[in-house]
């Protein structure tokens, strides 16, 4: 026989005018190897159909399953209900709009996000389905996908003093994603433009260093290295930054 596991689990449908935030408790025997994802469809298939969560791969690649779980955020799926006590509280991340329970809106802050940083590849070339894809050196290929790893999961940003404060602040998810174009050569845009985009304090000198973003994130991406090179870059301008 395996524990027994308390889940304290928040609950607010913010959609039904009755409801009131609240905190429920589940009992569930632990198995062997259960992650809380799985422990979240236990419930609600066998004690709770209204329970409201998010998931899609169930790999670690999707980023849908991000919660705070016992105060940290990090992905359901990848995450153990044996690295805790039997108590196990859940909440939703903070900052995003919340759907219901444990499921939050990402898609529209990152939608918008790269919007506002362009985050596309900006060059006056015009494409050829005839030409021979440009080769590019190892390395640097390498330091691009580096940045493109990021699953846009939220938990950088949910775990960011600053961003929990001022909403307008890019956050590592957002000055990750313009260190990626920085560096790559296909995009033609010049240091000035990069300026105006994130030399604001939304923007890289927002950041305060806390390290809480590379600390949170599940792919361990090294987002302090990223934010160290864009301020360095937007100093070396010698533009005269915003506020």
């Amino acid at each position: 026989m395996g524990r027994t596991l308390t889940f304290r689990i928040f609950r607010f449908n913010p959609y039904d005018e009755d409801s009131v935030s609240r905190i429920q408790e589940y009992q569930l025997e632990e198995v062997p190897r259960l992650n809380i994802f799985n422990a979240l469809n236990l419930i609600r298939d066998d004690q709770d159909p209204t329970l409201m969560f998010d998931f899609v791969c169930r790999a670690g690649i999707c980023g849908s399953c991000a919660m705070m779980i016992n105060g940290r955020p990090t992905l359901a799926c990848r995450t153990l209900t044996s690295d805790f006590s039997s108590v196990i509280e859940l909440f939703p991340l903070p900052f995003f709009k919340l759907l219901g329970d444990l499921s939050v809106d990402t898609g529209v802050w990152f939608r918008e996000a790269a919007e506002r940083l362009e985050s596309w590849i900006h060059t006056d070339e015009e494409f050829s389905v005839n030409e021979t894809e440009k080769r590019m050196d190892n390395e640097l290929a390498n330091k691009i996908y580096e940045s493109d790893r990021c699953i846009e999961c939220g938990c950088c940003i949910a775990g960011c003093a600053t961003a929990n404060v001022y909403p307008d602040f890019l956050g590592a998810a957002g000055l990750n994603r313009i260190g990626r174009f920085m560096i790559d050569p296909r995009d033609e845009r010049s240091n000035e433009t990069w300026f105006e985009l994130v030399s604001t304090y939304e923007g890289i000198f927002g950041c305060i260093g806390m390290m809480a973003c590379e600390d949170v994130c599940p792919k361990s991406l090294p987002l302090l290295d990223t934010f160290a090179k864009v301020r360095r870059l937007m100093l070396g301008t010698g533009l005269s930054g915003k506020k």
